[in-house]
């Protein structure tokens, strides 16, 4: 491990934490949204007459909850594809 090339170190090293990233940053937001479908079906099932803005809400909401698991998604991708760290550290890769 000593003797193994940097270059070859930070790459490995990104593509485990692209791996780990991507997990926790697809994993965290589903389950949100999944959170978010319960509580807003027990309102519509609680209140019917307010389903309307309720569903409304939950589709924003949704939005806004599954844009951070494409925000995750781009950065994996930049780490592991077009790695900046060997650029920055190593003069290219």
């Amino acid at each position: 491990m000593a003797d193994m090339d940097p270059g070859l170190l930070v790459t490995l090293v990104t593509i485990i934490v692209g791996g780990v990233g991507i997990v926790l940053g697809t994993a965290i937001p589903a389950l949100a949204e999944g959170r978010a479908v319960v509580q807003a079906l027990e309102s519509m099932a609680r209140q019917p007459e307010v389903a309307g803005d309720l569903r409304t809400t939950l589709l924003i909401s949704m939005a806004l909850l599954e844009s951070t698991a494409i925000y995750v998604l781009l950065v994996i991708l930049v780490l592991v594809f077009a790695n900046p760290l060997l650029d920055r550290f190593f003069g290219g890769g």
